[in-house]
C-alpha cells in the first residue's frame, strides 16, 4: 500500500532485505518461555472446527475462567504466559482476561503504541503481545515470534492461515507492523 512514507518495507524494497535486521531472540526468560509454550501448541485445532471448543482450546479458556465456545485468542496468550510463569516459579503478570481490549486497557506491561511501532519497528521484540482492535470493543491478539524488517512473525490462537480473529486453531502467521492498529505490550 502506498502511504508516502519511506518506512522499513520501502527501505527493504530499495536496498534489499539483507539490510533489514532480523530479531528472533526474546529479551528475557519470561518471554522466551512464553514463546516456547506457544510453539508447543502449533497445530492445535478446534474440535469440531469452528466451534471454539476442543480439549486444548477448553484449557486455554479455562485458564482465564471462561467456558468453552467463546473466542479464545486472548486466553491462548494468557495460557502461554501462565505456563511460562509456572515454569519460572513466578506470578503471571498478564491481566487474567479472555477479552483483548480489556487486556490492552488494564495492562501493567509497557505499551508500545501502533504509530510508534510503525515509525520504529526496532521497538517490537520477540515475546511481545500484539493487539488489534477489530471494531468497537472487539479485537485479536497473539505473540510476536520474530521481527523481520517491517513484518512480525506471530503465533496466534483462534486464527487461520488468513489471519482471522475467529479461526480454527493455533497458527504461525506474518503481519505488517503498520497493520497492528492498537499496539504491542511488553512484559518483564
Amino acid at each position: 500500500e502506498i502511504d508516502g512514507n519511506v518506512g522499513s518495507l520501502t527501505w527493504a524494497a530499495m536496498f534489499g532485505t539483507d539490510q533489514m535486521p532480523v530479531v528472533d531472540t526474546a529479551s528475557n526468560r519470561l518471554l522466551t518461555e512464553a514463546l516456547k509454550a506457544a510453539v508447543s501448541q502449533l497445530g492445535v485445532m478446534e474440535d469440531p472446527p469452528g466451534s471454539n471448543k476442543g480439549p486444548k482450546v477448553n484449557q486455554y479458556l479455562s485458564s482465564v475462567g471462561l467456558e468453552p465456545g467463546l473466542y479464545w485468542c486472548a486466553a491462548f496468550v494468557y495460557w502461554c504466559f501462565d505456563t511460562a510463569s509456572a515454569k519460572l516459579n513466578r506470578s503471571n503478570p498478564l491481566v487474567k482476561t479472555g477479552h483483548v481490549m480489556s487486556h490492552w486497557n488494564k495492562t501493567t506491561g509497557r505499551r508500545i503504541l501502533a504509530a510508534d511501532a510503525a515509525d520504529n519497528p526496532s521497538l517490537v521484540k520477540p515475546g511481545h503481545i500484539f493487539i488489534l482492535n477489530t471494531g468497537g470493543s472487539a479485537g485479536h491478539t497473539g505473540l510476536v515470534e520474530k521481527i523481520e524488517g517491517g513484518f512480525i512473525h506471530s503465533i496466534e490462537g483462534n486464527s487461520n492461515n488468513s489471519g482471522s480473529r475467529n479461526g480454527i486453531g493455533v497458527f504461525q502467521l506474518q503481519r505488517k507492523i503498520a497493520k497492528i492498529n492498537r499496539g504491542f505490550i511488553e512484559y518483564k
